[in-house]
């Protein structure tokens, strides 16, 4: 079984507080980012975001591996006189180099991207995230001499190791702070990109880390899509009249177990971080948890996201022995009609659907819990119920188009 990387498991309100809130956008650039993985979940919204910023005016390069993934950036953003895409396979040293080393004029470094290859927690992994990061770097650095500052995402999965055995021993909940020892043989691929920057960058440039949950946003190019799964589930439980069950564990069903990290959030933070001068007082790195701030548990919000779909006659949503993967496997010529019938955006069940990745998230042997106190009192404020942010998220898929 594939090893789930929990930062993707976890992996439009307020406005941040630039010193020029009040001033007139000017023609030209104030900031220039550089999104390295602009069609990924979090990638997409920064780039919504920073393109329509009343407060600053920013340029965006926007990065991504193959040419046609330009297709899933929204037209507003590609068509917008200061979004500039760029096809480039990070991984590549001379072609980095050659497409990443003429934009001079970069002062801000947003990573939201990872490669993955090979198996989390392991060195393999550790070693092509590091080369992509190095890559960058690299061609970035010597000549992007007003670089300002570099957003680096990971996710909650910095906290836990799947060296050692996933059990609460204490049977206390631990929320974990940003400040919690490393833990495991060291084979996790967030370590390495922190020790990079940290190596680079110290007495530099500032940087900042963000550690997500389970992200909450819309996309048919995420490996880990909850928003997605839940979505093509629900559809199909209506289309073929089946309960709208919860395969996983009691545990998982009716206590907090996990955060949610709504993808306006997370993108807001990045932004703030970067920007905001309490983060940069000092060239170090800050690490915050990037999460919504609200406890949930599924018992509470899985009727209300099963009646989303239309799936409400029945009262025992938890099947202890349901599971995703085996309900689902035979369903996607089934999805492929679906798309025909409802005249949506062509896509495979599994562009959006990863039933192996719910199985494991529902029966999650330890709590996932982080502590929003470090973002709290450095002023961080934006905050998202979580099944606020679910079914927000689940009318957007609809909006593009991409479920019924």
């Amino acid at each position: 079984m594939a090893v789930i990387p929990f930062h993707k498991i976890e992996g439009d309100h307020h406005h941040h507080h630039h010193n020029n809130h009040h001033n007139p956008p000017s023609k030209s650039a104030k900031f220039v980012a550089l999104i390295c993985g602009v069609t990924g979940i979090v990638g997409r919204e920064l780039a919504r975001n920073l393109l329509s910023s009343k407060s600053t005016h920013w340029k965006v390069y926007g990065i991504a591996r193959a040419s046609h993934s330009q297709s899933q950036i929204k037209e507003t953003i590609k068509n917008h006189s200061n979004f500039h895409y760029i096809s480039c396979n990070l991984q590549n040293p001379s072609e980095t180099q050659q497409k990443l080393s003429c934009l001079t004029d970069v002062t801000h470094v947003f990573w939201v991207t990872w490669a993955s290859q090979f198996p989390l927690d392991t060195p393999e992994c550790c070693e092509e995230n590091k080369v992509m990061m190095s890559n960058v770097l690299n061609a970035v650095l010597p000549q992007a001499k007003g670089l300002k500052h570099f957003s680096l995402q990971t996710g909650t999965k910095h906290y836990i190791s799947f060296d050692e055995p996933l059990i609460n021993s204490s049977g206390q909940i631990q929320l974990y702070d940003e400040q919690c020892p490393r833990v495991g043989k060291g084979f996790n691929f967030y370590y390495v990109l922190e020790d990079l920057l940290k190596e680079r960058l110290e007495g530099k440039i500032p940087w900042s880390i963000h550690r997500p949950g389970l992200i909450m946003g819309c996309s048919n190019r995420t490996l880990y899509n909850f928003i997605g799964t839940v979505s093509v589930y629900g559809t199909i439980c209506k289309k073929l009249k089946l309960p709208f069950l919860f395969g996983g564990t009691k545990e998982c069903w009716e206590e907090v177990y996990i955060d949610a990290s709504d993808v306006r959030l997370v993108a807001e933070q990045h932004i703030w971080a970067a920007t905001e001068e309490t983060v940069q007082c000092s060239s170090h790195g800050q690490a915050f948890n990037s999460i919504n701030g609200s406890d949930f548990t599924w018992k509470e919000i899985w009727p209300a996201i099963g009646l989303k779909f239309g799936n409400s006659d029945h009262d025992a949503f938890l099947c202890q022995d349901f599971s995703f993967t085996a309900s689902m496997a035979d369903k996607g010529q089934l999805w492929r009609e679906i798309v025909e019938e409802e005249g949506l955006v062509q896509t495979e069940m599994d562009d959006l659907a990863n039933w192996e990745f719910l199985d494991i998230l529902f029966r999650f042997p330890i709590k996932m819990l982080g502590s929003r106190k470090k973002a709290d009192g450095f002023g961080f404020t934006m905050k998202f119920q979580t099944l606020d942010s679910i079914l927000y998220w689940i009318d957007i898929m609809r909006h593009e188009k991409l479920i019924p």
